[in-house]
């Protein structure tokens, strides 16, 4: 495809503004883990109810700054990159969390426990573009984390392989066509949803990732996808 006929499209940095779009249809909300914006009050309530969660900057990329904070009957813990440091109290965790983010903006989702592949996890990369006014799928590659770490970008040293064997190796073979075509479904519907409150946007990165259960979740979209 000659690349000059692609959009690339209106670029939106904040994911707090893209989550929100993406809630206002119920069929795509019960794909987005619970969110909120990054505060002692919001950490503490979603630490309680879900035990974990992940925090990332409102806007960036490249798994920089994301960290996953867990609770249990011992503490807490937070986990950036590949250090975990653990807290025998809240107000420890938090000073913790606020002198590795600084002044930037942050968001806390529910921590999903995604499915695995040899015990690290996985999740999913959907490109979408627009190109002469048309949408269309241009690659669907999972990512598996490298070992230590949760995330999973390949910039952090993830590994990419096939959708199809990702699904396979983590779920099963029998899963590959339905979660394929649910990714592809979501796709699309979020893309109009994005679209109409977005004017403009041309190109889509969308990050699923699948949990232990076989539900899917859409973990954020980005507009300048790599």
């Amino acid at each position: 495809m000659d690349t000059a006929t692609i959009s690339s499209g209106r670029q939106l940095a904040s994911k707090w503004l893209k989550t929100n779009a993406l809630l206002s249809n119920p069929s795509i909300a019960r794909h987005i883990p619970p969110s909120r914006l990054f505060t002692s009050a919001n950490l503490q309530a979603m630490l309680s109810k879900y035990g974990m969660v992940v925090i990332k900057p409102v806007c960036g990329g490249g798994g920089i700054g994301v960290m996953k904070v867990s609770r249990s009957a011992a503490g807490y813990s937070c986990t950036y990159m590949a250090k975990t440091r653990t807290f025998h109290t809240f107000a420890g965790l938090l000073s913790h969390i606020n002198r590795l983010r600084g002044r930037r903006s942050y968001l806390i989702q529910k921590g999903i426990r995604l499915a695995t592949v040899r015990g690290r996890p996985i999740d999913y990369r959907v490109k979408y573009v627009k190109a002469n006014g048309v949408w269309t799928f241009r690659s669907m590659v999972g990512r598996v984390a490298r070992r230590g770490l949760f995330v999973t970008n390949l910039c952090r040293g993830g590994t990419r392989i096939t959708a199809s064997q990702g699904i396979r190796q983590s779920l099963s073979q029998k899963m590959v066509g339905a979660k394929k075509r649910e990714m592809r479904r979501l796709t699309k519907i979020a893309t109009s949803l994005l679209e109409r409150r977005f004017p403009g946007v041309g190109s889509l990165g969308y990050d699923y990732g699948i949990d232990r259960n076989g539900h899917i979740w859409i973990l954020e979209v980005n507009t300048r996808p790599q």
